[in-house]
């Protein structure tokens, strides 16, 4: 099991935080992933990923590929975003301090526990996919 997940967003002009991420952090258990949105796989973005990542890239183009539109696969599609977003409004913020206040909230207090029944989910909906040869699917299977 993963001990730890990270997510970074960071524009190819400024790149720094990518750089800092592979030497800040373990090299033998770093992957990146991304999706198949036309900046994520532009040559230039591919590129630079390859070469500080080497073959530890799941993206479409990459070295390991990611089949585009792919958000019945991805856990920030089918859980984390929905999940967060469900909490973080739930007491109507006001002002972006406290947007961000609840955003910071929300992130910290998903445990352990939480992440391994999305991985289990995650594994539940390869299954699937695989079964139906790449159909859409058509209900949640994600149970908390």
């Amino acid at each position: 099991m993963m001990s730890r997940v990270y997510c970074a967003h960071f524009s190819i002009r400024e790149h720094r935080a990518l750089r800092c991420m592979s030497r800040c952090l373990d090299q033998a258990e770093l992957w990146f992933q991304q999706d198949g949105a036309a900046c994520h796989t532009a040559r230039a973005t591919i590129d630079l990923l390859k070469d500080t990542l080497g073959d530890r890239l799941i993206s479409r183009f990459g070295p390991v590929n990611w089949p585009p539109r792919s958000c019945d696969l991805t856990p920030l599609d089918y859980f984390l975003w929905g999940y967060v977003k469900s909490l973080v409004y739930a007491d109507k913020p006001q002002t972006l301090d406290h947007l961000a206040d609840n955003i910071r909230r929300v992130i910290a207090d998903i445990r352990p526990k939480m992440l391994e029944k999305v991985i289990l989910s995650w594994t539940s909906r390869l299954d699937y996919i695989r079964a139906s040869r790449g159909s859409p699917m058509p209900e949640i299977i994600f149970k908390m």
